[in-house]
């Protein structure tokens, strides 16, 4: 399977918010974006601008899903919003029918994936985002399988 690694530096929440559009953008029925990073690192605004990207209608809507667990939004390609912060292992996650959404037409963002490694499909866009100053951020993107490799080697061009 191809995997592809790309760095990228946001200097402002502008430019956070930009990689998040051109990625939307991109994005194809069947991806899955794995949202990495500690609390309070932009993983709810980096998706707010990913659903930008995709043409929800109101932005402003998407917010973090910590205590309903998985959002859903109308835009091009139906986004599914999931947050794991407050499940206790991955098998509270799949008994949300975390694989029907994998399967689905939709998009899937699903912020800590780093707590349910073993739930999500090999063939996915991980973005490691690292607060490096007050809106400074360091973005790793790891596409994972042909279709989200290509989606990372073209959100920073």
């Amino acid at each position: 399977m191809k995997t592809v690694t790309v760095p990228f530096l946001a200097n402002a929440l502008s430019d956070t918010e930009a990689l998040g559009r051109r990625i939307g953008a991109r994005l194809f029925p069947g991806a899955v974006v794995a949202l990495v990073g500690p609390l309070g690192a932009g993983k709810t605004h980096l998706t707010r601008a990913l659903a930008e990207g995709l043409g929800v209608r109101n932005p402003a809507a998407v917010n973090s899903p910590t205590f309903v667990l998985v959002q859903e939004y109308a835009a091009r390609v139906p986004i599914y919003h999931f947050d794991t912060y407050r499940l206790r292992d991955e098998r509270e996650f799949l008994d949300l029918g975390a694989h029907e959404y994998f399967a689905g037409d939709g998009v899937c963002v699903v912020e800590w994936a780093d707590r349910v490694p073993e739930a999500l499909p090999a063939e996915r866009l991980e973005i490691r985002i690292e607060p490096t100053g007050e809106t400074e951020r360091r973005f790793t993107l790891t596409g994972y399988g042909d279709r989200h490799a290509a989606l990372a080697e073209s959100a920073i061009s």
